[in-house]
């Protein structure tokens, strides 16, 4: 199996604890490196930071132009956007870079999980999929693939990790009731889901950072 090559945010005290974050469609590892400054965790934290590339393909709305995707798009219709098998490929290669972070000493306990859009995707179909318990689930700007497949392949195991959903009220690429309809599915089908969204577009603002932080914090520096 290929491996996922990342950049690696190493924390500045011994590791306790790490995030996984997955990149949107088109931009790579790189992309969401420069917020861990933003995030003024406390000094000493042991939080490291793995910030994947995803593979490159062709995708099918960008008129095939090969581009970092976890998965293609064939259509902007949302029920039928995320390519189902590139899903669950990506799903299987970030679920190995778990398990590799897991063989370094991190418990999958103290393993946090974050996606934006398509990197959003990803970790929402893991999060009631997974074989472990992890430390939290981050959903920003994104939507669920497969959602009429939630009931019949999740598990328990996550259902008491917390999952914090944040969408902008003016995104014009995941509209706000894609993701509205994620946090839904999460909720009824009795997941510990918190909402928040922010008057914003298709991007991350401030508030949003802090409230990241914040979350950060209450799962890994108390």
């Amino acid at each position: 199996m290929n491996q996922l090559p990342f950049v690696d945010v190493k924390s500045p005290g011994p590791t306790t604890a790490a995030v996984i974050w997955l990149h949107g469609l088109g931009d790579s590892g790189h992309g969401f490196a420069p917020i861990v400054p933003e995030l003024r965790l406390p000094a000493g934290h042991g939080v490291r930071f793995l910030f994947p590339h995803a593979p490159e393909r062709p995708v099918t709305i960008n008129n095939g132009y090969v581009m970092r995707a976890w998965y293609d798009i064939k259509t902007m219709d949302l029920q039928n956007r995320a390519d189902e098998e590139g899903v669950r490929q990506s799903a299987t290669l970030v679920q190995a870079l778990i398990d590799k972070v897991i063989a370094t000493g991190v418990p999958a306990e103290k393993i946090m999980l974050a996606g934006f859009s398509q990197g959003g995707v990803i970790a929402l179909h893991l999060l009631p999929r997974l074989p472990y318990k992890i430390a939290g689930v981050m959903a920003l700007s994104t939507y669920m693939a497969v959602p009429d497949k939630l009931k019949a392949e999740m598990n328990t195991l996550n259902k008491t990790t917390p999952v914090f959903c944040a969408h902008g009220v003016a995104d014009p690429v995941v509209p706000l009731q894609a993701g509205q309809a994620a946090f839904n599915n999460l909720k009824y089908a009795g997941f510990n889901v918190r909402w928040q969204d922010y008057r914003m577009e298709h991007s991350v603002c401030a508030q949003e950072v802090d409230d990241i932080s914040r979350f950060i914090q209450q799962l890994f520096c108390v």
